[in-house]
């Protein structure tokens, strides 16, 4: 994949994410939006941090917080749609709240191929049966 597609499809996941599915804990997520969205919330705290350690710690510190409360609710809904693709509640994101162990099983879980076809939580993100 070169650049400019690479830069393409991030746009659309963060644009998804974002813009259409602020608020939705409905539907399926792919792997490849979810995983966009990991790295451009990675990208994000990268700069800031960054930016903390040439003007202020306490400036980063504040960036960093009103970052992550505006990018909680997007990241929470795609996580959720990541597990509905794999025909999982999204209760089970609670998993990451068990030190060390949760945080793998969920790894484990947003690296696997989603359901083939539709599943109790709607069509394949991926538009059939792949």
């Amino acid at each position: 994949m070169d650049f400019k597609a690479f830069a393409a499809n991030l746009e659309a996941a963060v644009r998804t994410c974002i813009q259409h599915k602020f608020f939705d804990f409905k539907g399926r997520a792919a792997r490849s939006e979810y995983w966009y969205f990991v790295l451009f919330y990675t990208l994000i705290n990268i700069v800031i941090s960054l930016i903390a350690g040439m003007i202020s710690e306490t400036i980063g510190s504040v960036l960093s917080i009103l970052v992550c409360l505006g990018l909680l609710l997007p990241s929470l809904g795609v996580a959720v749609r990541r597990l509905h693709d794999l025909n999982k509640s999204g209760w089970w994101l609670l998993l990451g709240l068990i030190p060390l162990i949760g945080a793998i099983i969920l790894l484990v879980f947003f690296v696997q191929r989603g359901t083939v076809g539709p599943n109790n939580y709607g069509p394949d993100p991926l538009g059939g049966y792949m």
